[in-house]
């Protein structure tokens, strides 16, 4: 069909798709840059194409850009109507120009074109400006004797050309020949003449013979051409017949495609039409029971469950937005919603007035005539109400925005109920409390004893309240957890046809689509909310039950504090502890309380004030720290948590500590730094008997501060008895201090000799000790007996008046040398003064 190809380099891009390879035709795009590319007619097992092929970046490889089928071909224009020319035309959807590189790669191209638009494509290309012999492929009798004449011309052109080395062997081998007459040149002529005449003769001979040969040859070739012409057209109506054939084929399988895109069809719409009726159909039981709405026996409200799960499921079928357009499904899922609507209304109803029912209870009578404290108990009420919980996840799921008020209608009638039985469950817990604290008066105890009875009564009342309100809290946490799904786990409740929200209805029957989907935030309700207002009560009337039991004893607020820590650790620590979420607000609230009441005391304590005609001793707020500590101590003892105890005490002591605490006092002879010394002794001595750790470096400060006043009181008190003295000798120092030197102190005037000796004439040893009995006697008397420090601050007085005697000697012989002048008394007469006056009073 067509010539031979010419060998293309590595082009194997054809051999994957399994195509054969026809004529190709290196050509570039006409008015542009000059980039070659090769143009292929390529075919297929059922079809032609005409595909362009250039050279890859890199290496011999090539690649296909463009593609295009053969039977999209519409026009080819050769551009050659009247003289060679390398451009044509392609015309497609749009027109192609291309200039080839040579002109028989051109025409070759053409003229494949044209023999399988003839075979294959019923002619269906127009071919301008390309001769027909072109097409054909044919040479006219014009061009045959052109080409003779031209060969005639290139014989005689060639008469004189240069002759050929065999030529000229030729030449010489014949001269060898005739060597004896080549000397006789006219004879040699003559010779030659006759041999060329006979060659003449065979020549002329030959071209006569060999004319009627080429005539015979000639006709030969138009006889075989006339075969070829006529082989051709038998084969063009072949091709013809074959064509329409082929066109009868191709409808052929059209038609069968079409036959089976129609079955394909059919078997997915009857598909279409099973899955719907199948998911879409409701059985007329289900519709009965949704459309009664019949709660009121157990077996009824298990038909509701299942016809509300039926429902569910016939709602939640994904089906395409399409098919809600169609009357026979539009209709359904109005039949759906209007089902849903009437049995929500009936359900809502239904368990609105089991609600209210519940919240008009009344008190048990064994709540108001038992001696014993026990909480109610609304087990039953819950049983009533678990089995309507598969048909509150199916209202959640089905309508978020009804489901969303019931739990506050729960809690708002519950509520009420609760009201009544915690007042009379507190009320006698009051009650309990203060008969047996009533009881513990009565007995004719002591103090000490009345008041550990108080705290081991209020304990164990208020061990028994919180025993008693956490089961009761507990169980209706966990309840309202699972029937309202207010947890993470209230999913595992839900049936398997309450588990999704219905398929949105059409836009016609749903205006507000976007209403849904905002609801579902106000459904992420925490159990401890709608238990705050379930027991919205609870907190209040444990406030008022802890007040009462703060009023037993002063310090009760500590006994409250450690039962309440304790109980709660206790809670953290047990298995219930993530079901009582709400219990444990309510109790740190309380706790918060507690610590506030217990904090007061301490405020309490730090602001206890001497009284304005206090005479010295211990100073109240000292003892009230001490009652304080003594009473916490017993009451933490057990406890397994005392941080707060520890910041109390702490606080306490540094307000005992500071100065400010007690102020010089309303009566004159009474001495701030006694006073501070014996309270600082007393302090010290109770904190090492108590041996709490967290005041260890308190104890210490005590000691430090007891130490930093006697010492104060007694340089204050010795001074009275040789006062002139102590005087004149602070005045020496002071000069010394100044500058003076110590042998020129006499010098001064006011600090000679003679004022020396009339300042120690004044202090003879009687007039000493009879000083020294009166500050004993004075010291005696304002001393508290309770801490028995008269002997200790006896003794430093002596201590430091031994120091000022020799200090006063020292003095005296440093700044009088030689003047003989000497106090009038020795240091064994002043011990004896001491000694005298310590026996005297024994």
């Amino acid at each position: 069909m067509c010539r031979p190809k010419h060998v293309l380099p590595r082009l194997d891009v054809f051999n994957p798709q399994n195509e054969r390879l026809l004529e190709i035709v290196h050509v570039w795009k006409t008015g542009k840059k000059r980039k070659n590319s090769i143009l292929c007619v390529v075919g297929e097992p059922m079809q032609l194409f005409l595909e362009k092929v250039k050279k890859a970046d890199r290496g011999d490889q090539y690649k296909m850009t463009d593609r295009w089928p053969l039977k999209d071909l519409k026009l080819v224009d050769g551009k050659n109507v009247n003289q060679e020319c390398l451009a044509f035309e392609l015309q497609f959807d749009k027109i192609y120009k291309w200039t080839a590189v040579s002109a028989d790669e051109k025409n070759a191209f053409i003229r494949c074109l044209w023999k399988l638009n003839r075979r294959y494509l019923s002619s269906s290309i127009a071919f301008v400006s390309i001769p027909s012999c072109l097409l054909e492929g044919k040479q006219s009798l014009q061009e045959i004797r052109n080409t003779s004449t031209e060969a005639g011309d290139q014989a005689k052109h060639s008469a004189y050309q240069e002759m050929t080395p065999k030529e000229t062997a030729d030449m010489l081998k014949l001269m060898e020949e005739y060597e004896p007459i080549v000397n006789n040149s006219m004879a040699f002529a003559e010779k030659l003449s006759k041999d060329l005449q006979v060659l003449d003769e065979a020549n002329l001979q030959a071209i006569i013979s060999s004319e009627k040969q080429v005539t015979l040859l000639m006709g030969s070739i138009d006889e075989a051409l006339e075969e070829v012409a006529k082989v051709e057209e038998t084969l063009q109506v072949y091709n013809e017949l074959l064509g329409s054939v082929k066109q009868q084929m191709d409808h052929i399988q059209q038609g069968n495609s079409l036959l089976h895109q129609i079955d394909s069809n059919h078997e997915k719409l009857m598909s279409e039409i099973l899955f719907l009726t199948s998911n879409l159909d409701l059985s007329e039981k289900h519709r009965q029971v949704l459309s009664r709405g019949d709660l009121s026996s157990p077996s009824k409200v298990k038909a509701c469950i299942a016809a509300a799960e039926a429902l569910s499921s016939c709602m939640n079928v994904q089906i395409q937005p399409g098919y809600r357009k169609l009357q026979a499904i539009a209709e359904q899922l109005i039949m759906f919603e209007t089902l849903k609507q009437n049995f929500e209304n009936s359900f809502i109803s239904h368990i609105t007035s089991i609600f209210e029912l519940q919240g008009n209870g009344q008190v048990p009578v064994r709540m108001q005539l038992a001696c014993k404290l026990i909480s109610p108990n609304h087990g039953p009420y819950h049983d009533d109400l678990l089995p309507y919980t598969p048909l509150m996840a199916w209202l959640k799921n089905a309508n978020p925005i009804l489901f969303h008020d019931l739990p506050k209608v729960y809690a708002w009638n519950l509520n009420r109920l609760y009201e009544r039985e915690i007042k009379a469950f507190f009320e006698l817990a009051r009650m309990l409390l203060l008969g047996r604290t009533k009881e513990c008066v009565l007995g004719g105890r002591q103090y000490l004893t009345v008041c550990v009875m108080y705290l081991i009564v209020s304990k164990q009342m208020l061990e028994q309240v919180l025993r008693e309100l956490q089961p009761l809290c507990i169980a209706e946490q966990r309840f309202i957890e699972k029937f309202f799904m207010l947890s993470q786990n209230a999913a595992d409740q839900e049936g398997p046809g309450v588990s999704q929200l219905s398929d949105p209805l059409p836009e016609q029957l749903c205006p507000n689509p976007l209403s849904v989907c905002d609801t579902y935030s106000r459904l992420e309700e925490q159990p401890t909310q709608l238990l705050s207002e379930i027991f919205s009560s609870l907190e209040p009337e444990l406030r008022g039950f802890i007040d009462t039991c703060n009023k037993v004893q002063p310090f009760s607020c500590v006994q409250v504090l450690v039962t309440l820590n304790d109980y709660m650790f206790e809670m953290q620590g047990s298995s219930t502890a993530s079901s009582s979420s709400f219990l444990n607000m309510v109790l740190s609230n309380v706790l918060l309380l507690a610590k506030n009441n217990f904090n007061k005391c301490i405020v309490k304590i730090e602001e206890a004030k001497v009284p304005s005609r206090a005479k010295g001793g211990i100073l109240p707020f000292v003892s009230r720290f001490e009652e304080f500590v003594n009473f916490s101590e017993d009451v933490f003892r057990w406890a397994q948590r005392r941080g707060e105890l520890d910041k109390a005490h702490t606080k306490l002591v540094g307000s005992v500590f500071s100065s400010s605490e007690y102020k010089e006092p309303a009566v004159e002879y009474v001495n701030t730094d006694m006073v501070m010394m014996e309270n600082f002794h007393h302090i010290h001595c109770f904190l090492c008997q108590k041996k709490i750790h967290c005041l260890e470096s308190k104890r210490r400060e005590a000691k430090q501060r007891y130490n930093e006043h006697l010492e104060r009181y007694v340089v204050k008190y010795l001074g009275q008895p040789l006062e002139k003295l102590n005087h004149f000798f602070e005045g020496v120092k002071a000069r010394v201090a100044q500058g003076v030197k110590e042998e020129e102190v006499s010098f001064q005037l006011a600090y000679s000799k003679q004022e020396l000796r009339k300042v120690i004439e004044k202090y003879p040893g009687k007039e000493v000790k009879r000083a020294l009995d009166t500050l004993y006697r004075k010291i005696h008397k304002y001393l508290s007996p309770e801490e028995n420090l008269l002997p200790v601050v006896w003794r430093a007085m002596e201590q430091e008046f031994i120091r000022q005697y020799r200090e006063f000697e020292n003095l005296i012989q440093c700044c009088y040398p030689g003047s003989g002048i000497t106090m009038d008394f020795t240091m064994e007469d002043l011990l004896n003064y001491f000694i005298s006056i310590t026996q005297s009073s024994m």
